[in-house]
Parts: structure tokens; sequence; C-alpha cells
């Protein structure tokens, strides 16, 4: 059997340019990478702007396992069967982040025979995007220092400095660094540290930016810290933003690339989905809706997370009503969840699929509180039982819910013939009824108490001492108006990556709240969720290496 890199380099592309012509784009509007890459120019919105959408398809998932769910690869599975029943559809999906192609996760361009390529660059450097968030954040953090060193005019509480220098990769070492400048005058000193650059608020304001306007004005909004006097400093107040989006606005293009059908797919922006808003960018997603019969875009890890910030922050932001939910489950994550250990899963268990199915019905429930049609895809792998697939099948019907067996990993395009029909059948076809769960006047807590419950299943929401003071601060400066972006485990509906299920009966410990005010959101930092991760005792880098022709192996 083939792995996924030796089916993608087995696989030939088509010149960018014919993928272009595919909906109706010129070369004109391109700029080339090479002949199999290239980035929209910003002259083709205005070409498209008045087009009328398409309809938005969101590719969601219950918790994510150690086995795999195929998030990714159903989404892109799905557009290509779309394609093969004359659907025009547009694929936009998120940049790879080196931290996890090299830790445990491996690559994210799809499995099987429902990849996007090149899917060795789109895995490592790519153009370059999350190079340039990377550069433009810690340009903000030696402004900042900078300032500080040439006499502080703006009065910077150093030991308030709330702004993190970032980095994309795993390295658990740079989770707290200590930093020290030496001056005539004296030393100055103070504690910094990294967050992997997924996770920087530089990265959500790229993903959540309409255009280079928007994108000056969000980096002008930074919050970097506090004064001596206890007020926000602003990164405009250190000049900031227009360097920055010198740094950026080449990233803020999104990026055109094809499936292994010769489907199109805009890849762009990287925001993770258990730390940050899990979600491509507005830019990639309005551009696929106006040259698309079809959109399809998907939100990090699990329904729980990616598809809540969807709906809540980023539909809100950018205007957005989506016709049609893809909840991918498979029959290996529901027996995980119902308590089967990952070696055991291959092995047919009709009690633990029943216990597991808890998880999927949570999910169901949460997307249909915010009003949008759902489709359950049963991405179907070779261990699985015809007994199994039944049982799931019959339990989700009895749950009300549309399901369509998966073998796009597979077969590609033509495993996903079910699937795509079913979706066709659904969205636009009911009256939308979309709204997020909650008015983001509410405080703070409120609203992260909302999520915690409606979403999560939660009891009760415990705010640290910290997590109080912090949210006192924002209040007082009138910051506090905005959505909410809960960081938290992946793993469970909890904030505990052991409770799996459907966990009752507990509490969401909220130890940290950070503002993000030029993404214009907050985050509530959840459990032992990490900023930065680490690495895990065998990373991925282990296995990848490159042979004398200069070909990639070992990459997923």
């Amino acid at each position: 059997m083939l792995s996924d890199i030796q089916i993608a380099q087995k696989s030939k592309m088509k010149p960018i340019r014919e993928i272009a012509a595919k909906i109706g784009v010129g070369g004109k509007y391109l700029e080339l990478y090479d002949g199999y890459k290239a980035k929209f120019a910003p002259e083709l919105w205005g070409k498209i702007k008045k087009r009328p959408d398409g309809k938005l398809i969101l590719v969601t998932a219950v918790n994510p396992t150690p086995a795999g769910e195929g998030k990714t690869t159903t989404s892109i599975g799905l557009a290509q069967a779309l394609w093969k029943l004359g659907k025009k559809a547009v694929l936009a999906l998120r940049e790879p982040s080196l931290g996890p192609c090299m830790g445990v996760k491996g690559g994210a361009a799809g499995g099987g025979y429902a990849q996007v390529m090149p899917m060795e660059d789109i895995n490592l450097h790519f153009t370059g995007d999350i190079h340039a968030v990377t550069v433009a954040n810690n340009l903000l953090a030696s402004l900042i220092d900078n300032h500080i060193y040439f006499g502080n005019k703006l009065q910077i509480d150093p030991q308030k400095i709330s702004w993190k220098r970032c980095f994309d990769l795993n390295d658990r070492a740079l989770r707290r660094i200590a930093i020290r400048i030496e001056k005539k005058s004296g030393v100055f000193s103070r504690e910094d540290g990294f967050d992997i650059t997924a996770a920087s608020e530089i990265m959500a304001i790229l993903c959540l930016s309409e255009n280079i306007a928007d994108l000056k004005k969000r980096l002008g909004k930074i919050v970097i810290g506090l004064a001596s006097a206890g007020k926000p400093v602003y990164a405009r107040s250190l000049k900031a933003e227009g360097a920055m989006v010198a740094l950026l606005k080449d990233a803020l293009k999104p990026n055109l690339v094809q499936t292994l059908e010769h489907t199109p797919a805009l890849i762009h922006g990287g925001p993770f989905g258990n730390i940050a808003h899990g979600c491509s960018s507005i830019i990639a997603t309005k551009y696929a809706l106006k040259l698309g019969e079809f959109a399809v875009t998907e939100a990090g890890f699990g329904a729980d997370l990616g598809a809540e910030k969807f709906f809540d922050i980023k539909c809100r932001m950018a205007g957005l009503k989506p016709d049609a939910a893809v909840i991918v489950a498979t029959v290996r994550s529901l027996k995980y969840n119902g308590g089967v250990p990952k070696e055991n899963l291959i092995k047919e268990n009709i009690k633990a699929l029943s216990n597991g199915m808890a998880n999927l019905e949570k999910h169901l429930e949460n997307l249909k509180k915010f009003g949008v049609p759902v489709v359950v895809a049963l991405n179907i792998f070779p261990t699985d039982t015809e007994r199994e697939i039944q049982f799931v099948e019959n339990i989700a019907k009895n749950l009300g819910a549309r399901i369509a067996r998966s073998e796009v990993w597979k077969k590609g395009g033509r495993g996903g013939i079910e699937l795509a029909k079913t979706v066709i059948s659904v969205a636009g076809k009911e009256k939308l009824k979309f709204a997020p769960i909650y008015n983001v006047k509410k405080s703070i807590p409120e609203k992260i108490e909302t999520i915690a419950k409606e979403i999560y299943g939660a009891k009760d929401v415990k705010f640290s001492p910290g997590a109080k003071k912090q949210m006192a601060m924002l209040s007082r400066f009138h910051l506090d108006k905005v959505p909410i972006c809960i960081a938290k485990t992946q793993f469970s509906l909890s904030d505990d990556p052991k409770k799996l299920g459907r966990p009752k009966n507990f509490t969401l410990n909220v130890r940290e709240i950070r503002v993000s005010n030029g993404a214009g959101f907050i985050v509530a930092i959840a459990g032992d969720i990490m900023t930065m991760p680490g690495l895990p005792k065998t990373p991925a880098a282990e296995r990848i290496d490159v042979d004398d022709r200069g070909r990639i192996k070992g990459l997923f």
C-alpha cells in the first residue's frame, strides 16, 4: 500500500493556470510562485465581488483521537466529488504548521486519493505566509524592547508586557525565557516567552482581515501590555503597523493549488483550532463563494472547538451564513470515545461503539443550536465491519441526522459521491435560521459560561484569581464586548483530555484571559493547554529525509 506522500509524488500536476481557468480566473490575475502554485492578485476581487455567493459548506468532526478521523481528507474528497457531479466547488483550507508536521500529527494536506498538491510544499514552507506572520510578530516584540531601551517615552511597564514572540515549531524550552538588555544606566531584564505561530494574534488577524486597510487597522489595535499608569499600550503607539503590513501584504493574498483530481483549492492562513480560532482566512472563503457553486471549508479539531469558533467568530465578523455542516465521524473514533484503547480499535466492538455514540450525539445537538442543517460523514476504514457501520447509521438516523458513507481516502472523489449528493440535497434547501450562540454585549464570564454549558456540557465554570483580575481590567477599558475564543484540549468536550465520550457534571477551569484586540476577540485559556506545544518522545521529524535526487520521504 502506498503512503500518502508516495501517492502525491506519483500524481502529475496540471499547470496552475489551467486550474484557475476552471473557475474563470485568467492568468493576469495570478501571481505565480512556480507553475503549480499562485496567489490571487488583489485586482481579481474587484472583478468578482458583485457575483452571487455559492453555498457555504463547513466540514467539522467529532473530538479527535489518536486514530485519526480524516476531516481534511473528507473536505478534499467532498470537493472532488462535487466536481464529479458537475458542481463547481472551491476548497478553502488552512495552511499546515511546521509544529505538527515535525511533531506528532504529521502533514495536513489530506490523505490517500483526497489530497492537495504540491503536498510537500504545502506541508513545509509553501509560499512563506507563516514565516511572514512569524517575522511580523517578532518585529513588534523587537520594537517594544527597543522603545524601552531608548528611554521608554510611553512608560511601558516591563513587567506588564503581554506581547510574546512566536516560532513555527513545537519547542517547550521557549515557553518561558529571560530577556536581559544591558545599557549604561543599568540592566533591563524581564521574563518573556514564545507562542507557536499558529496561536499568535498576528495569524488570527491575517485570517480575519478583509483587505490591507483592515489589516493595518487591526495591527494598530493590538494591545502589547500596560503602561505604568495601568492603561493599555497599543501597537499603533509604537508606529509598528506600517512595517508589519509591509511584511504581511503578500501573505494576505490567498494561495491557489489543486487536488489530486485537479480541482481548485485555496490554502490560506493556519490558526490552530484548540488554541486559536481554527479557520482559514475570510478572504479565501469569500473568493471561494464567488468563484464556485459550493465553497467547502473546514474548522479545526472537533465541533466543540473549530465549528463553534467558525460560527461565533468568523461567521459573525464576516457576515457569513453557512448552508450546511458536515460532521466527520469514524467507527474507530466512536469506539475510542466508548473506552477502547487505540491498539484494540480494529476489533469489532458494538458495546463500545454504542457508548461512544454519545460524543457524536452531543456534537449533533450543538450544531443544531446554530440553526444549520447537518450531515454526518462516516469515514470508512478497512477494519470497519459492516455490522459496525450499519449500527452507526441506524443510531444516527434515530437521532434525526442525515448520514452518508465516505470512502474518499481509498477512491478519491468517486468515494464521496454519496456524501456529495446528501450535501446537495440539504444545502440551501432549508430556510436558514443561523445565529451565533451568544450576544457579544454580554460580560466575559457570561459568554464563557454560555459556551461551556451549551457546547461543552459543563455544569460550572471556575475562574482563577488571575483570570478574574484580567477580566476586570478588560471591562474597565471597554475591551470586553467581543467574541470569545476558548483554548482547551481538543480530545475532550471538557478541559480534561482523559474525559472521553460525553462527560457530564464537570467544571471548566479558566486559568488565564488574554485579549487579542486586533483580531477582535478574547482568549480564555482552560485546563492545561499550552500555547507553545512540545515535541513527542518520537517526533515525526525523525522519519523525514531527502534522497539523493532531492525527493522528500517520510512526510506523512
